[in-house]
């Protein structure tokens, strides 16, 4: 953009190609009329052309708008002045003769008035460019609308499991920790004293490099309207982890040196109004990050993403005290439209969802101490697992008119319950797959209390808790098949899993690594009760991720560079419900971000 001052030298040039000019080392001598600023009339104000260069170009000035009457008026009554001053010093000094340094050019010819305009040109274009003012169109205009953004992770992972985890199988048909996802995703199980469905490693440590990548923009649509997009790597269609484990194998992509996948991991429309910290009222729909606001990953594991709608508002109560709320309605699973395929006749559908809201205050306490609270509540429709009717399937090609009430998605800790009956018309146990044996509508209250006096240095305790309040120990105690207590005169005990979970911590350090040798600091202790949660969306590292754990967290974190930094982690577990079982997990990162 060229400013004022660089217009107003641009036009100033034509003094210098028309007319006597007299260059000299004292400045701007005579005008091509003979005259000066001092002795022309003051025409700033009026209409008339004056005979003076000077006064003209300011009259112009004027009527472009880069001056006003008033200032024109002032700048030709000061050059008055000084010209009145000039000729009184010259009248006592006597005349003088001109130096030899000064020329007097009563003719410029055309070669040389355009060899002057092409080495001002020359010269105003490398400024130009040096400024980044010049050529507006030189890139595309929807260039500027992008903002680009991404990180990547390389992180080595040791899941190590200490003496004494019983992996003996026990006397249940299942085994003592059965893979219910694996069941799940693949062919259905037909319970049997000989064979056990697919397990969990509870006794063999494993390590392995991991790599994170996730590249995003932001889009300026105009008008308050912006979009979004991210890829991701992920071995697979985790909801939780955008890991992918190098060289991995088996069901996994890799191995070999294969090629990895790209998933899309966000595409979002959002409007938003007010964009001020204190007052701001937006609307997102598509894929987009987690939009409640949380300290922990008991609930949300940190790298879930949200389909569907939400709308997100704060507004400045008081001074000091902003309330925020958030709300919205997210699809989890959409029927198959030809469910059940191998039927002539379908099955109705079994779409689930979530319903959301949350309201919470921002509150800065004094200049030292901030706190940020919410209360939340989290509506799973139909999410429990359902028995299915007489008409249960007779082979495993078959499909139950429940099977779709199976998560499509698990970790571990949740209590499953059997989804067909269990035995068909001729007494023959049927195959099984296994849905939640509880639903979920969930309450939680987290809280932020941070303390900077020390600042760059942040003194933060975070806590999170929530309650399951359709969890009903009697109905789960009748249909679970895991989560259960000690065997007692050879038949398992009854359930012993929960409904909540909380978690403490506190960080010290610097809040966002910026610079070269920041660092931060941090501990937790959680619990989390088996069936607090889905377990199929909280947090994928803590305990080999997933529900039913207790335990701490120490983490450490510090820069490199501005975008470079080092991180590391050790998580120790045990499992709550069931039978014994321990997990360490050690974490090195070397992150980057741009």
């Amino acid at each position: 953009m060229i400013t004022t001052k660089r217009y107003i030298s641009l036009l100033l040039l034509p003094v210098f190609c028309w007319g006597t000019v007299w260059v000299s080392p004292r400045g701007f001598a005579a005008d091509g009329d003979g005259t000066t600023a001092a002795n022309a009339p003051v025409a700033a104000s009026s209409k008339a052309k004056s005979q003076n260069v000077t006064v003209n170009l300011i009259n112009r000035l004027v009527k472009r708008g880069v001056l006003s009457a008033e200032d024109a008026g002032e700048l030709i009554q000061q050059a008055e002045n000084d010209a009145a001053e000039a000729r009184a010093q010259a009248a006592k000094a006597g005349p003088e003769p001109a130096p030899n340094d000064t020329v007097s050019v009563r003719y410029i010819p055309e070669i040389v008035k355009a060899q002057i305009r092409e080495e001002i040109k020359d010269d105003v274009l490398k400024q130009a460019r040096a400024e980044r003012w010049a050529a507006p169109n030189a890139v595309p205009a929807w260039v500027s609308r992008f903002k680009v953004n991404g990180d990547i992770r390389i992180r080595y992972e040791d899941l190590l499991y200490p003496q004494g985890n019983d992996n003996t199988g026990g006397p249940y048909l299942l085994g003592w920790f059965p893979a219910f996802n694996s069941i799940n995703t693949g062919s259905p199980y037909t319970p049997s004293s000989s064979t056990f469905p697919p397990q969990r490693d509870v006794d063999q440590d494993r390590n392995r490099l991991r790599l994170r990548a996730r590249i995003g923009a932001e889009i300026d649509l105009d008008s308050g309207f912006t979009a979004g997009l991210r890829l991701a790597t992920g071995e697979n269609s985790s909801p939780v982890s955008p890991n992918q484990s190098m060289g991995a194998a088996n069901q996994a992509q890799g191995g070999n040196f294969s090629k990895y996948a790209i998933w899309l991991d966000q595409a979002f429309i959002k409007y938003e109004m007010g964009g001020l910290p204190t007052k701001n009222l937006a609307v997102l729909a598509g894929r987009f990050e987690n939009p409640f606001f949380s300290t922990s990953e008991i609930i949300w594991d940190s790298d879930l993403g949200f389909d569907g709608i939400v709308v997100q508002g704060k507004k400045e109560m008081v001074e000091g005290v902003t309330a925020f709320g958030t709300a919205g309605m997210f699809p989890i699973f959409n029927t198959d439209l030809n469910f059940s395929s191998n039927r002539p006749d379908k099955y109705p559908s079994t779409d689930k969802w979530l319903f959301g809201g949350q309201l919470g205050v921002e509150w800065k306490i004094n200049k030292d101490l901030s706190f940020k609270g919410a209360g939340a509540f989290y509506y799973f429709d139909q999410v429990e697992g359902r028995q299915s009717t007489s008409t249960a399937p007779f082979t495993s090609a078959d499909r139950g008119d429940t099977d779709n009430t199976r998560p499509a998605f698990a970790q571990y800790g949740n209590t499953y319950r059997e989804l067909r009956q269990s035995y068909d018309a001729f007494g023959t146990l049927n195959p099984q797959y296994y849905g939640l044996a509880t639903p979920f509508h969930d309450i939680a209250f987290t809280g932020r209390l941070d303390y900077k006096h020390f600042e760059p240095f942040t003194i933060s305790l975070t806590g999170e808790f929530v309650k399951n309040l359709a969890f009903d120990w009697g109905h789960i105690n009748n249909v679970a098949v895991n989560n259960l207590g000690p065997v007692s005169g050879g038949l398992p005990g009854a359930f012993v899993g929960s409904d909540t979970a909380w978690i403490v911590g506190v960080k010290v350090g610097h809040v966002a690594l910026q610079k070269r040798w920041d660092w931060n600091l941090s501990l937790n202790y959680r619990y989390v009760g088996s069936d607090a949660v889905v377990d199929g969306l909280c947090d994928s590292d803590f305990g080999g991720g997933g529900t039913n754990v207790k335990g701490f967290t120490i983490a450490a974190a510090l820069a490199l560079a501005p975008k470079i930094s080092l991180g590391l982690r050790w998580m120790s577990s045990d499992q709550v419900a069931g039978p014994t079982l321990k997990n360490d997990t050690f974490q090195f990162d070397l992150n980057a971000k741009f």
